[in-house]
Parts: C-alpha cells; structure tokens; sequence
C-alpha cells in the first residue's frame, strides 16, 4: 500500500512539473510572439516611403497655377492611404500656422480608368475643410509624374519665383500625429525664418504600385 501511495505521489508531482514547464514554454513563445509583432510594427511606421526627386524649378507643364504673391505648397496623395491621413491632419496644423501666407494643393492621384468617386474618400472631405487649400483630382498621376513623386503625402513647396524651397514628409512616422521636422520647416520658411531641414523623409504608401500597402479592394487594384 505504501510503494502505490509513494508512486501516485510521484505522478502527481510530475504532472504538476509537466504543466509547469507547459506554462512556462507557453509564456516564453507568447511573449516571443508579442515582440515580435510590436518589432513588425515598429519597422513599418518607421520604414520611409520612396523619396520624390523633384524638379528644382517648377514645371511649366503643370496644370497648378504656381502662386506670385506666396510661395505654393503641393501635396501629391493616394485618396485610400491611411498613413496619409496623419499627413492631411499635419498640413492643416500648417495652414493654421501660415496664417494666409501659403497657398496649397493636395493633389489626389487618380488611377486611368477609375470610377468618377474613386477619389472621392473620407481623406478627400478632410482636405478640402482645411481653409485655404485647393483639393485637385491628378487624373492618371500625370501631376504626380510631372513632379516626380511616387509617395503619398509627399509635400513640396516651391517660392514665388518658382523655385524649389522644401521637399518631404509632413509626419515623424506612418500615421503618426505630431510636431515633426517637416511641418516645422514650411512653417518656417512661410513665415521668413531659416528653416533646420529642407528635406525630410515622407512616410507613405506607394502612388503607383499594384502591391501598395493601400487598403483598396482587389477591383481597386486592378486598375493600376
């Protein structure tokens, strides 16, 4: 009786070892789990979009009326970009700070063959309710080629004279809301100040790519 009781003891304690060490692997590959989709994160909302190589003077091609009385901001966008609704967020930050001494497009790409309210988006609404920037349908990204841009939220901004003053992001990261260098260099140099960049990362999904990290449907796609 005594060796049965002694064995039964000793499979208690085993079972209890085993589910222990069962806990104890399930903690570790949960946590490995865990890091490693906060890293996964971490590196998308800080990977950089393709930067524009942009014209230093503006093109004479464009169908945008460069401004002769305030330098002229333009923002090429993809109108299903959700990294890109930080940066309509920051330009109006922008357009509250210039205080009418800017004028502004957000040019919104629009793929050939598109639906008339392909554009039509929420981020749409948002940018055409900022006071003082003119919202623009870029049929076929032509505005976007013109400008070498490849990245939505990229923003440019060009002086009185047509020349090159800034080109960049508007946002520190994908989707992020904030201070960040690009928007305090346009809204440094809008307002006579020397500027400490006039480059900055742009933080974006692709204008022109059928794997964008856009969230549009297979259709939407499609039609690139």
């Amino acid at each position: 009786m005594q060796s049965v009781t002694l064995s039964k003891s000793k499979d208690g304690r085993s079972r209890r070892r085993a589910a222990r060490l069962i806990l104890v692997l399930s903690m570790i590959v949960w946590a490995a789990l865990v890091g490693t989709g906060l890293w996964w994160l971490w590196s998308y909302e800080n990977a950089p979009g393709l930067a524009a190589t942009p014209p230093r003077e503006w093109p004479s091609s464009s169908r945008i009326q460069l401004a002769h009385d305030e330098p002229t901001l333009v923002m090429l966008a993809h109108p299903h970009c959700p990294c890109t609704r930080a940066s309509i967020g920051e330009l109006a930050s922008i357009m509250a700070h210039s205080q009418g001494r800017v004028r502004a497009y957000v040019l919104f790409v629009k793929p050939e063959g598109a639906d008339d309210d392909w554009g039509k988006t929420d981020l749409w609404q948002s940018a055409a309710a900022i006071p003082g920037v003119n919202v623009v349908e870029d049929d076929a990204g032509i505005e976007a080629r013109l400008f070498n841009v490849a990245t939505s939220g990229q923003t440019l901004l060009y002086n009185t004279q047509g020349q090159l003053l800034f080109s960049g992001g508007i946002t520190s990261s994908r989707g992020h809301f904030g201070d960040n260098a690009g928007q305090g260099a346009i809204v440094a140099i809008v307002n006579a100040e020397v500027p400490a960049r006039t480059e900055t990362s742009v933080f974006g999904c692709p204008l022109f790519n059928s794997q964008s990290e856009c969230k549009v449907t297979i259709d939407d796609r499609s039609k690139y």
